[in-house]
């Protein structure tokens, strides 16, 4: 059991020392110019304009997030879709499909939840309470 745990031992050893050789080796081998065009921000090739602290809305990340999440859940489809056909064969089809569409309604219903507390929404009213 000890010698399972220096195996271990023996490859984090060898992963720092990769990694410290690496940025040491490269240190040595790149070069060393630095200039006022070189420590600006580089964004896409376009010249900063402004300062660096720029506030997004925060609803922008909300949809992204909700986004993410949903296409997630749907690869977690594919797979279910591609044995589908031998899942029939073997006489299983109706779990699997009843499976599947409880899946779909669970997604359902996280969509109708976010829609309802309209977080799909780029710009929101002000509603008065």
């Amino acid at each position: 059991m000890l010698y399972a745990f220096s195996v271990v031992l023996v490859f984090i050893l060898f992963s720092i020392l990769f990694v410290w050789g690496s940025m040491f080796l490269s240190s040595l081998l790149r070069p060393h110019n630095p200039g006022k065009e070189k420590s600006i921000v580089y964004e896409c090739g376009e010249d900063p304009v402004g300062g660096g602290w720029v506030q997004y809305n925060i609803r922008f990340y909300i949809i992204a997030v909700i986004f993410i999440i949903f296409d997630v859940e749907v690869i977690f489809i594919y797979p279910v879709a591609t044995v589908f056909k031998k899942m029939i064969g073997e006489g299983m089809g109706h779990y699997v499909l009843a499976e599947l569409l409880v899946f779909v309604l669970i997604l359902l219903g996280g969509l109708a939840y976010v829609w309802k507390k309209d977080d799909l929404s780029w710009i929101k009213s002000i509603r008065e309470e």
